[in-house]
This record gives C-alpha cells, sequence and structure tokens, in this order.
C-alpha cells in the first residue's frame, strides 16, 4: 500500500477529530471552565494552607497557583482522554467504528491515528487555558510554552491510550460514566496535580507511595518541569513507557481474533 494511503488515512481520522471538537462548543467551553474554577477557587482556599510551594526546576518559592497549573493541564489532558474513549464507545454502536477498522489500512496503525489525533486536539485546549491562566500572573518564560508542547503530547498520548484500553472494555455506553469516575477522580487527586509529594509524605507516608507509583504523576511532573523550560529525565521516561505499554495492550484488546473483544462475543 502507498504511503499517500498512510497520510490520507491520518488525515481523515484528525479531520473528524477536529471537526467534531469544532461542533462541540460545549466541550471546549468545559475543558476551559473546569480548570479555571479550580485554579481562582480551589487555589483561593488553600493558598492558606500551602502557602508557598517549591517548583523543582528552580528550588525557588512561588505561589500556590502558579504550582498548581502544570496539574491543570494534566487535568484538561485526561479529561479529553476519557472523552475520546466515550466517543469510541458511542462510534462503536452506532457502527461507525466498524467502519473505521474494517479499512483497507492496518488496524493498529487507524488506532493509532485516533490516538494521535485526540492528542493533538488536547493542546488546542491547553494552550487556550495557558493563555487565560496568565491573567491570574501565572507567566512562565516564553521558551516554556514551546517546550511544554511536546511533553503535554506525550502525556496526551498516554491518558489517550489508557482511554483506549477502556473504550475496549466498556460494552455499553451507559456504563461509562461509572467507570470514568472510577479512574479519573483517583488517578488525578492521588497524584502531585494539587500538591508537592514532599507535602503528600508529610501527611501519609503509604498515599506518597500510591502518587509516586501513579503514571499521571509523572506525566504532570514532565508538564512542570517543561512549562518552566526544564527536563525530567524520570518522568519522560516512565511516562514513555506507560504510554507504549497502554498502546501495545489496547491494539490488542481491539484485534477479534487475539484481545478482549472476541472474548466478549
Amino acid at each position: 500500500m502507498r504511503m499517500s494511503a498512510y497520510i490520507n488515512g491520518f488525515r481523515g481520522v484528525l479531520l473528524r477529530e477536529l471537526l467534531r471538537f469544532i461542533h462541540q462548543r460545549s466541550r471546549l467551553l468545559a475543558s476551559l471552565v473546569r480548570p479555571l474554577l479550580w485554579l481562582v477557587v480551589f487555589a483561593a482556599g488553600f493558598r492558606a494552607a500551602l502557602g508557598i510551594a517549591i517548583i523543582p526546576p528552580y528550588e525557588t518559592y512561588i505561589t500556590y497557583e502558579v504550582y498548581i497549573v502544570p496539574g491543570l493541564v494534566g487535568i484538561i489532558v485526561l479529561f479529553n482522554a476519557m472523552q475520546s474513549s466515550l466517543s469510541m464507545v458511542y462510534d462503536r454502536e452506532m457502527g461507525s467504528m466498524r467502519v473505521l477498522l474494517t479499512s483497507p489500512l492496518p488496524r493498529a496503525y487507524l488506532l493509532i491515528c485516533k490516538l494521535l489525533s485526540g492528542a493533538l486536539t488536547s493542546l488546542f485546549q491547553v494552550f487556550g487555558f495557558l493563555l487565560i491562566a496568565r491573567l491570574f500572573n501565572v507567566n512562565p518564560p516564553l521558551f516554556g510554552y514551546l517546550w511544554v508542547l511536546p511533553a503535554t503530547l506525550l502525556g496526551a498520548l498516554m491518558l489517550g491510550a489508557l482511554g483506549l484500553l477502556l473504550s475496549s472494555l466498556i460494552r455499553q455506553l451507559e456504563n461509562f460514566a461509572g467507570v470514568m469516575n472510577f479512574v479519573v477522580f483517583p488517578m488525578f487527586f492521588l497524584s502531585s496535580a494539587l500538591y508537592p509529594l514532599w507535602k503528600m509524605r508529610e501527611a501519609n507516608e503509604l498515599i506518597y507511595y500510591i502518587c509516586a507509583a501513579n503514571p499521571f504523576t509523572h506525566a504532570v511532573e514532565l508538564i512542570r518541569f517543561a512549562l518552566y523550560a526544564q527536563f525530567n529525565a524520570q518522568a519522560f521516561w516512565i511516562t514513555t513507557i506507560t504510554a507504549l505499554i497502554l498502546t501495545g495492550t489496547a491494539i490488542i484488546s481491539y484485534d477479534p481474533g487475539r484481545g478482549l473483544l472476541q472474548r466478549k462475543r
């Protein structure tokens, strides 16, 4: 098969995701309002408790609003990944997913295109939030906006792969909300998105180790360092390896000959 067929296939999947995102204005609004509420209301409530925090790239004291922004970027990406997996469950029920996966292109390639398209869509929401966050005196270095692009994309791929795997496990659209809450909120709260890990360790040793083992923690730390033009090698490798494992598992799960879909027929 010619390379042009692969390019056209990716272009078609990406265009479909972008058009769906543009037409769903409420989705864009919700993706911006949710983290802004956390930034304004939640930060105001916890400023007195946490006061100032240490940001690892510079080991300097910063306001809680500045510390929490990378975590809120992570929650945008996480919710978008779950939204994408919801759309895949819906497409499977409506039959459009079956049409996509029965095209001449390899199934694995089409799923990766779907995954990458969802990750690229997240970037529009993230940069919209970062621009609005500047109104609240969150002003990272200008180079940070460039560094955070690949970091956010990698985190979005990891979380999108998790959503892709979940979409292969969920058979009915009605069950998705419960599963999403079961995954999203523990993953978000048991991470360094809202509090530094050293604060977690001071509060509870067990919770600290759970947060340290949470892949979402490392995705957030990768974004946090990148936003301030720094590189966290440990977070990068953990996020990359987790993304590869989840992607491979999701591709196998969508294989009717080997995956979970075969067992549930």
